[in-house]
């Protein structure tokens, strides 16, 4: 496990790779973003995109979700995997809003997660992203880059990896550590083919160091 000294190299590191990281999903205000980050399980941020372009311009509130069938709004977000469950979720949540928070996107963890399709990761996206709150959401790309850097361990949890991250990044920095962490993973520490060849993190890294033997055996 890396100590707090070789955990601060990491994230300055980061900055320096991604100083302007930030969420990609495009929206204009925080249903819009509700909606994506919905829309993004299991799905990649450019095809979320792709999809509410169209889906923005025709749903602009809560109630607009409501005034269609659900087999029209599956229709409108089919390409996207898993979406007959997500455009249940979307009509459920879009009533929740309406019932229960007049309309609006609700500014706490607690509210967020009693949400239909609402889960800690998009709670804290939303907190985040839409309201500036100290939150670290922890996708695949934060969870594989901190467990091969050695921030957390192999076994721990999602919620596990964000308590870890919390108590060794100074809460200021919660925010803009995880967009880092994921533009990091995304771009750089990809899942199948990390750019270990070329990684300033390299001799920290233990993941980095077993990947770097294969590949120097498959040369062999």
């Amino acid at each position: 496990m890396l100590n707090k000294k070789q955990i601060r190299y990491c994230l300055d590191v980061m900055t320096e790779m991604f100083p302007n990281a930030e969420a990609e999903l495009n929206h204009k205000n925080s249903f819009e973003l509700l909606i994506a980050v919905v829309l993004s399980a299991q799905a990649t941020d450019q095809h979320v995109n792709k999809v509410t372009k169209e889906l923005f311009k025709k749903y602009k509130t809560p109630n607009d979700y409501l005034t269609v069938s659900l087999e029209e709004l599956q229709q409108d977000i089919k390409s996207i995997g898993l979406y007959r469950n997500k455009a249940k979720n979307i009509q459920k949540l879009s009533r929740s809003l309406l019932e229960q928070f007049d309309g609006e996107v609700p500014r706490t963890r607690e509210e967020l997660e009693s949400l239909a399709g609402v889960g800690r990761k998009t709670a804290n996206v939303v907190l985040s992203v839409a309201f500036g709150e100290p939150a670290i959401a922890v996708d695949t790309h934060v969870e594989r880059v901190t467990k091969r850097l050695g921030i957390c361990r192999w076994k721990d949890s999602p919620l596990e990896v964000e308590k870890t991250l919390m108590q060794k990044v100074p809460v200021e920095e919660w925010s803009a550590t995880h967009h880092r962490l994921i533009f990091f993973g995304r771009y750089h520490c990809k899942a199948r083919t990390p750019n270990c060849e070329a990684c300033d993190l390299l001799e920290l890294c233990r993941e980095g160091k077993k990947i770097m033997k294969q590949r120097e055996r498959l040369i062999k």
